[in-house]
């Protein structure tokens, strides 16, 4: 059965299922999931704990005896099964699909992975999974949401704070929920309940956000120049390839303009995004910006970003002055903000 994050404390409150698996590549909120399950297992007698971990050397024979093997002192055993990858290839995927198949009384399994690509999603080996046990997907928190769920995370600590305050936290903390924890803990050790003020909550927060390349994507398409700027310089300021950047950026572009160009035929803009497989939250933001961006417009970006590539290779762009990160920011501006 497939649960959701926010139900699993009901779940375990009653007895527990014999398989649990975490699929999720939010950290903090897989590992709060985890340390549930292993909590509720605790207290329903499961003493004993074997964890591991498939690595290159891994022999999938482990997981197979450690369900078969009796506890030293005839207690309920937790085995942990850490799939770091995702894919546990061809020999994991039948020995998974074994293992579930024979699941013992005496034993809770718990199975943690990162998000699966919608290919892993569709394998035998995870409708087992799926079938077998209680299987738990935690979905990212999207920069949208992020404000929210600090909200909700400072209540648990009998704090509050303003929309200001709540976007200057997410701002800081964008793509790294860990350090957005260690964050909210600091401002619970540094003040006390209450609402805190912007400026209690500007000076305690640092800057610890992790911007991801195809986030920059988003900025853009959401018409956000200061987010968009923001994220440029974070990305330099890591040492992110400016190569990665502006494929990322041109092929949003070259995306752009194939949906501008079928709609210009007529073509309804649900069968377009159906062709082009854009899905998700990319979706729902195509709209909007195809209303705000012109054919024009993106087929001078496109011109442009051809100019920034000459520039990263080390010639001369026609079209800009300054350096190649500056010619990146200009070129992506001119999407963001038509």
């Amino acid at each position: 059965m497939q649960l959701r994050a926010e139900a699993l404390d009901g779940h375990l409150a009653k007895p527990l299922s014999q398989l649990y698996v975490i699929t999720s590549d939010e950290h903090l909120l897989a590992l709060e999931a985890a340390d549930k399950i292993r909590r509720a297992a605790r207290a329903q007698g499961y003493s004993e704990r074997d964890v591991l971990t498939v690595e290159r050397s891994f022999k999938w024979g482990e997981l197979l005896a450690a369900n078969q093997a009796m506890s030293l002192f005839g207690d309920k055993k937790l085995i942990e099964l850490r799939i770091p990858t995702g894919k546990p290839g061809k020999d994991g995927g039948a020995a998974l699909q074994a293992y579930v198949k024979d699941l013992s009384p005496d034993n809770l399994t718990l199975i943690t992975l990162p998000k699966l690509d919608w290919q892993t999603a569709k394998a035998a080996w995870v409708t087992a999974l799926q079938q077998a046990g209680v299987y738990i997907e935690i979905p990212n928190v999207e920069r949208a949401h992020l404000p929210n769920w600090i909200s909700q995370r400072l209540a648990l600590q009998n704090q509050s704070a303003d929309r200001q305050s709540l976007d200057f936290i997410a701002d800081r903390v964008e793509g790294n929920l860990l350090a957005a924890h260690q964050e909210i803990q600091k401002l619970g050790l540094l003040h006390e309940p209450g609402k805190l003020t912007y400026e209690q909550v500007h000076d305690a927060v640092l800057n610890v956000a992790r911007y991801d390349v195809f986030k920059l994507s988003e900025a853009m398409l959401a018409g956000d120049p200061a987010r968009l700027v923001r994220m440029l310089e974070g990305l330099k300021g890591e040492g992110e390839a400016l190569p990665l950047v502006l494929w990322a950026v041109s092929e949003e572009i070259r995306t752009l303009l194939k949906l501008k160009a079928g709609m210009a035929q007529g073509r309804p803009l649900g069968a377009l995004l159906k062709e082009y497989r854009i899905w998700g939250p990319r979706e729902r933001m195509m709209e909007p910006a195809l209303r705000r961006v012109s054919l024009a417009t993106l087929e001078g970006a496109l011109r442009e970003a051809a100019q920034v590539d000459k520039m990263v290779k080390g010639l001369r762009g026609k079209s800009f002055a300054g350096d190649q990160w500056d010619a990146m920011l200009q070129l992506a501006l001119k999407v963001a903000k038509a």
